[in-house]
This record gives structure tokens, C-alpha cells and sequence, in this order.
């Protein structure tokens, strides 16, 4: 395929397909996954903490692995199509996966056994799914569509691409907890477990890789500690700014993400529906202030927006927090309407250090440069944030006993969005120095 500045139809189909179809199976990790141990293995924030962690560590280390290993290879085409069929497959798996087959596979008979037990293997699944999502999506997929564009269309694939998360976030977060409540928590991995399936096979026959891509001879270890080297980095710095300012808004993201459809249904008492409906609304409404949003960000400085919306973003984090009184009406309104201010900060503000971050990106470097970016988006976020929002969990002490398990239960406290929207507003200590470089590379 060549880098024309036309894109095929038949182009276009593979980048919404699997696009498309890998960040729905991403969203679907994020949010219902931790709902699913929740809600039927075990009431605890603690294993939701692990696995969340244990992800992003899996993320970043397979993404680099495999990234280097698609190069090698000289093939993109194998990778994510027998990735997608096998990353499906892992997704059905957890149809299966209950206390009741726990108990009869390893022939278990005390509870607590069976939960710890069980609770294991999710998270072992979770993060066996995650290799191969992260080798057929992250690694190879990415790869491939750099391989199959030029600077005459990569932006407008780009474009494409970058609204496919909000697309996946309005579709699980809108569509995902009716279709639990219908046919359940089996049925929705089988559902969306196939249709990944089906994408990868779809995937062999349509997918070809660039008649130019060869095999790679580097040397391993090179490219992966090149983005390390003090060097790289003083050329980089404003890079690296941006990876930093990254960095502390995904730690934000992290306290709270994992836990927000939990708190809604435990803390606030939100049925399926109320949080279904909010949560579509609220991602609608956002989607659609940050695309006439995007269109100032080429008219104005980028880093500067950023000022703006990491105050949006931190004060709608604190407004959620003190939705918690006893009219419950009242809470599914503010919650709408301060959840609307919280999603256009986090959508605008993911839309713009993501912008930063592709235009100083050097292209000549850009694959050395990607397991420096996923240790910074991925790595460390998800494995502080987490932690921090477990620890006020923990420390807030909200339970009560299980009537399934008998076992004492964790609810996340509304303290997650607090320490979320304080940590946000340390943003503004590297954005600072991003702008006085910025402005002193605009001077020269």
C-alpha cells in the first residue's frame, strides 16, 4: 500500500474497524472489568487496584517488546490480525470465569479460598488479554497505520483515529451497563469477545503491510535505552516537559477512573440506567463542546489552552466530590452537570497534550521515542494512581457486609475525586516551564 495522499476505501474500513473495535475492547477493560470483580467475585477495591496496575505494567513492557518484535520481523499484518483473534478469545474466557467454576475446576469448598482464588485468575486473564491487546493494537496496529501514511494524510487519519476513544468511551459507558443488565456479564464478553475475534479474521484477508517495510537488523537494546540517554533528552526537553505535564494528568485520571462506575453504584446508589444515561449524555455533550474546541486549538497556542482546561478538569473533579447529600434526584442532576464539566476538561486536555506531543516528536525517532511516552501515559500512572486511590479507600474505611459473602465490602470514598482535583492542579508547575520554553524557541 502506498502513501498516497488519497486513503482507499478500503484503507479507511481497516482504521475505523479496528480502531474502533480495539478502543471499545480497551473501555470496556477500564470500566466494566473492575465492575465485574466487583459486583460478582469480590466486593474489594483492593483487587481492582491490583489488576488495574498489573496492566499498565503488562501495557508497557509488551508494547515495547512486541513493537521491536514487528520490526524485526519486517510484518505488521500477522501481528494484529492472530492478536485481535487471540485477544478475543481471552475476552470470552471470562464468560467462565466464576467462584462457582473455581470451585468445582480446583475442587475448593471454603469461600474465602474461592474468592482469593478466583480473584487471581481474573487478574492473571486480565493481564495475559492485555499482551495481546497490547501487541496486536498498541504495538502493531499504531505501527502499521505510520507504515501505510505520509505527512500528506497522516493528520487526517490522525483525526480519525484520535475521536475512536470517545466514540468507545460514549458506546461502553452509554450502552455497556444496559446490555449487562440484559444478558449479563457472560454474555457481554462473549459478545464483544467475538466480534474482536471476527475482526481479526476479517484482518488476514484484508490487511497487507507496506511493500517497503523490511526486516529491522537494530540492535535491540539501542533503541530501547535511546529515549534514557541524557543526550536525547537535552535535545528533547520540551518533549519531555509534555510527557511530564502527561504524566500528572493520568496519575489524576488514575485515582479515580477505576473506581467511578463502582462509587456511582455503591456510594450514590445509581441504578444501570441513571448512571447509563448520565454517563452517555455527559460524554455526548462533551464531545461535541471539544470539537469546536479542537478547531481553536490551530488558531491559538497549545500550551496556553492547557491552562484553562486543567481549571475546568480540577474544578469539576471537586464538584463531583461534594455531590453526596440524601436527595438522590437532586444528586443524578449535579452529577450530570458537573460531570460534563469534569469530561470537557479531561477530553480537551487528553486532545491537546496529545497534539503537543505528536508536534515535538521528532519523526526520524518517533519508535525509540514510544516506550519513553507509554512509561509516562501508562506505566507510572497506572501504577501511582491507583495506589493513591486505594490508599483513601482504605483509609476513609466505607464497607459493610457482603450479603452473598458474608465477607466485609470496600466502597471507594468520595475523597478520590478531591485528591484527583488537587493533584490535576499540579499541572500548572510544569505547564510553566513548558510555555517559557516554548516562548524561547519561538524568540530565537
Amino acid at each position: 500500500m502506498e502513501n498516497n495522499t488519497l486513503i482507499s476505501k478500503k484503507m479507511w474500513f481497516i482504521l475505523i474497524l479496528f480502531g474502533l473495535i480495539g478502543q471499545i475492547a480497551w473501555a470496556v477493560e477500564n470500566m466494566y472489568f473492575n465492575l465485574f470483580v466487583y459486583n460478582t467475585i469480590a466486593k474489594s477495591t483492593e483487587t481492582v487496584t491490583l489488576m488495574v496496575q498489573l496492566s499498565g505494567i503488562t501495557a508497557t513492557i509488551i508494547t515495547l517488546l512486541a513493537g521491536v518484535f514487528s520490526d524485526k520481523a519486517g510484518n505488521r499484518r500477522y501481528f494484529i490480525s492472530i492478536g485481535y483473534i487471540i485477544w478475543g478469545l481471552i475476552i470470552v474466557s471470562f464468560a467462565f470465569i466464576t467462584k462457582e467454576n473455581t470451585s468445582k475446576i480446583f475442587n475448593i469448598s471454603d469461600t474465602a479460598k474461592i474468592i482469593s482464588t478466583t480473584c487471581a485468575i481474573v487478574v492473571a486473564m486480565d493481564c495475559l488479554m492485555t499482551t495481546f491487546g497490547s501487541t496486536a493494537n498498541d504495538a502493531a496496529f499504531n505501527a502499521w497505520v505510520t507504515d501505510n501514511t505520509s505527512s500528506s494524510n497522516r493528520g487526517k487519519v490522525e483525526g480519525v483515529l484520535s475521536i475512536m476513544p470517545l466514540f468507545a468511551l460514549l458506546i461502553v459507558a452509554g450502552g455497556f451497563g444496559i446490555l449487562v443488565s440484559q444478558i449479563g456479564y457472560d454474555g457481554m464478553f462473549i459478545a464483544l469477545g467475538s466480534i474482536v475475534v471476527i475482526s481479526g479474521i476479517i484482518g488476514i484477508f484484508l490487511i497487507k503491510d507496506n511493500p517497503s517495510l523490511v526486516k529491522s537488523n537494530n540492535v535491540f537494546y539501542k533503541d530501547l535505552i535511546y529515549g534514557f540517554k541524557p543526550s536525547v533528552i537535552k535535545e528533547n526537553i520540551t518533549l519531555y516537559i509534555i510527557f511530564i505535564v502527561m504524566c500528572i494528568y493520568s496519575i489524576a485520571c488514575q485515582v479515580f477512573m477505576p473506581y467511578l462506575i463502582i462509587y456511582l453504584q455503591e456510594y450514590l446508589k445509581f441504578t444501570v440506567i441513571e448512571y447509563s444515561i448520565v454517563l452517555g449524555l455527559v460524554i455526548i455533550l462533551g464531545a461535541i463542546c471539544v470539537v469546536l474546541i479542537s478547531r481553536a486549538s490551530d488558531k491559538y497556542r497549545k500550551d496556553k489552552m492547557c491552562y484553562i482546561f486543567t481549571a475546568i478538569f480540577a474544578i469539576g473533579l471537586l464538584c463531583i466530590y461534594f455531590v453526596k447529600g440524601e436527595n438522590h434526584t437532586l444528586n443524578v442532576i449535579l452529577l450530570g452537570i458537573f460531570g460534563f464539566v469534569m469530561i470537557v476538561g479531561y477530553i480537551s486536555l487528553l486532545s491537546l497534550l496529545g497534539a503537543l506531543t505528536r508536534d515535538y516528536t521528532p519523526e526520524e525517532n518517533a519508535g525509540k521515542l514510544q516506550g519513553i511516552r507509554m512509561i509516562f501515559y501508562i506505566l507510572i500512572p497506572m501504577f501511582v494512581g491507583p495506589a493513591i486511590g486505594q490508599a483513601l479507600n482504605k483509609f476513609q474505611g466505607t464497607t459493610y457486609i457482603d450479603p452473598d459473602s458474608l465477607q466485609v465490602a470496600n466502597i471507594p470514598a468520595p475523597e478520590i475525586f478531591l485528591v484527583a482535583s488537587i493533584i490535576a492542579l499540579l499541572m500548572f508547575i510544569p505547564l510553566v516551564f513548558l510555555t517559557k520554553k516554548i516562548n524561547k524557541e519561538m524568540n530565537k
